[in-house]
């Protein structure tokens, strides 16, 4: 039962997602949190380590979530289940295309779903940058308001803003400042 679940939230999760990775990332999270798969912790670490692994991050996130919820089997039903919906919608998608691209609601369709993408990653990157600074403690609008400096995680906020402006000032590789981040985290927290 638990593998047919994993096939289906994730193949949902394939068929539905336009845009990449990133645009998968909040249904991803929307159907490990309510499966009780994981964490948004444990989400942010496998988006970070998807990142710097080879692969979709999708995939990779599938393929971690699949093996903590099922075992090896479980990575592979999961994998399956996101990777199997676009490679079936590209091959249908690409044996139509080019007789109708030229038509205006073809065009009108890819204007439209510009925007989805757009706020879906948007939606993603806030959600990383909530779950980094502030955590999973619910945090009110009022309660931050008053005290925002008892919410928010001063230490990972600093590296970032850290990796930030070397990325963009100093044009350090994005392999270096990862290495430079984790031995930061190192220092900071020690091993696990």
């Amino acid at each position: 039962m638990v593998y047919l679940k994993l096939f289906l939230s994730f193949m949902k999760i394939g068929l539905f997602s336009f845009g990449g990775g990133y645009a998968m990332i909040p249904l991803i999270q929307r159907e490990a949190a309510a499966r009780g798969w994981l964490h948004a912790t444990a989400l942010v670490d496998i988006i970070a380590v998807a990142e710097m692994t080879p692969g979709p991050i999708a995939v990779n996130a599938a393929t971690y979530i699949g093996y903590r919820t099922a075992g090896f089997a479980g990575s592979i039903v999961a994998t399956a289940g996101v990777s199997l919906p676009p490679i079936l919608l590209i091959f249908i998608i690409a044996s139509y295309f080019f007789r109708f691209r030229d038509r205006p609601v073809i065009s009108t369709v890819f204007y439209g779903v510009r925007p989805a993408v757009t706020g879906l990653i948007i939606a993603a990157a806030v959600f990383i940058a909530e779950v980094a600074l502030i955590g999973e403690k619910p945090v009110s609008l009022r309660a931050l308001q008053f005290r925002p400096a008892a919410f928010l995680n001063f230490t990972e906020g600093l590296i970032m803003l850290a990796v930030f402006i070397a990325l963009l000032k100093f044009k350090l590789h994005p392999l270096l400042l990862i290495a430079l981040a984790g031995l930061a985290g190192i220092a900071v927290w020690g091993l696990p």
